[in-house]
């Protein structure tokens, strides 16, 4: 069965290419035209399932591109528009008209392709129903998982957001081992963005030449060459001052990199993982981050949601925290009072805070078992085992009702009406219960 394929009409090249490396890797064929004259050409020789058309053009609008199709009396396929803040009102004008749908810049990646699968009828593949081995258990880490292996064979950047805490220099680290195929020669070199003074920071991304500056005593390379031939991690790449990203985004668009004093071009050969924990969306918006480097390196998006949106994997992570501690002393064990604790922490801090807690209660436990006591402070730990001498049960319900409704809204996608029905409750009902157990939609 041939893939659904669809027809791009965008003529900026760095918002082409980088939809076309996703559209790829999502299994979608495609023509990708530069200008409306080519692609009203194509459309009428050509089958589409989808088009997905900027509004403004070279040559003539997206939106009177629209019309001449109408015009032609073309069975045409759904429309999707690409617009700027500035033109919504023509693309809502082209909805009228019988456009399918339309999506304002800056956007995310991953929503346009939920889009486009919405509008073509295709379901994303299935995810499988094994236990995760690395990242957990919960059907967020466990599709992430799923998708490394397939990202690694394709991509060349690959952008991690989510909160501080939440492991994504564990997901780097294991796409770059899927990349590297097992080979312990490939670097994998990291930097903080936002920990290394804007003033150094050119020089330790490109690294620099003898005599380039006071105290250049010798030639040094710097991060790209340093990562050749594996993965160059910029975590915190919000952080980067605008001036740098403009020589970011020459360096990841041309793949060579001019040292600090030098002349020469180096090619390089790397794969780029960016993270941060801050809406880049909402940076672009404002002028606090380029449009042009969010969308290079913002091919593949993965979003590392929160613990307190995969309770799952809570007690999961304090197991393989409790088994790393072991080399340090004897082995420990949760009791149900400490596990029913870690259950209703919301963890701000995510995975990062949740082991230092599981340490912090090795440290501190007189016995094999870890007590409310060990793992938080005395106040919170008395209080959290008073409510749950009082009501242990009743805790325990909770907690198997709340997992139960996370996997049904999982199931649904986090539509509510349709979970409401797979329940048998009422979509009033369930709101009510999603209030009551701290159950939050998560923002994609």
């Amino acid at each position: 069965m041939n893939p659904p394929k669809l027809c791009l009409i965008e003529d900026d090249a760095i918002m082409g290419e980088s939809l076309c490396d996703r559209f790829a890797l999502e299994g979608f064929a495609f023509d990708w035209h530069q200008d409306g004259g080519s692609a009203l050409r194509s459309i009428g020789r050509e089958t589409y399932a989808a088009i997905i058309s900027d509004v403004r053009l070279p040559d003539v609008s997206g939106d009177d591109l629209f019309r001449e199709l109408l015009a032609r009396r073309t069975s045409l396929p759904p429309f999707l528009f690409i617009t700027a803040y500035g033109s919504i009102d023509r693309a809502v004008e082209a909805l009228k008209l019988g456009a399918a749908d339309y999506i304002t810049k800056p956007f995310d990646i991953e929503q346009l392709i939920a889009k486009t699968r919405r509008m073509i009828g295709a379901s994303t593949p299935e995810r499988g129903t094994e236990e995760a081995g690395v990242l957990g258990v919960s059907p967020p880490m466990r599709r992430v998982e799923e998708m490394l292996p397939r990202i690694a064979g394709h991509a060349q950047t690959v952008l991690l957001t989510g909160e501080s805490g939440v492991g994504k220099e564990l997901v780097a680290r294991l796409l770059h081992a899927h990349a590297s195929g097992g080979r312990t020669s490939a670097p994998f070199t990291a930097v903080n963005c936002g920990a290394v003074p804007e003033t150094l920071l050119e020089s330790e991304l490109f690294g620099y030449e003898r005599g380039a500056f006071t105290g250049a005593m010798r030639t040094r390379k710097g991060l790209f060459e340093q990562a050749e031939g594996g993965t160059l991690f910029l975590d915190e790449i919000g952080d980067m001052p605008l001036v740098m990203q403009v020589k970011l985004l020459r360096a990841i668009q041309e793949r060579q990199i001019v040292r600090v004093g030098g002349e020469r071009s180096l090619p390089v050969s790397i794969r780029l993982i960016c993270a941060t924990n801050k809406d880049l969306k909402g940076l672009v918006e404002r002028g606090g981050f380029r449009e042009d480097l969010y969308y290079r390196i913002n091919v593949i998006h993965l979003r590392i949601p929160p613990l307190r949106e995969r309770s799952e994997d809570i007690l999961w992570l304090a197991r393989v925290f409790l088994h790393e501690r072991q080399a340090a002393g004897p082995p420990k064990r949760l009791s149900p009072t400490a596990e029913s604790v870690l259950l209703r922490h919301d963890w701000p801090g995510n995975a990062r805070e949740l082991k230092h807690c599981i340490e912090r209660a090795c440290i501190l436990a007189r016995g094999p078992s870890l007590e409310p006591w060990d793992l938080f402070d005395t106040d919170f730990a008395a209080g959290a085992q008073s409510a749950n001498d009082a009501g242990s049960l009743s805790a325990y319900l909770r907690s198997c009702e709340r997992e139960f409704i996370l996997h049904a809204l999982e199931d649904h996608e986090w539509r509510v009406t349709e979970t409401a029905e797979s329940l048998g409750i009422s979509r009033k009902n369930l709101w009510e219960k999603m209030r009551k157990l701290g159950i939050q939609i998560p923002h994609h």
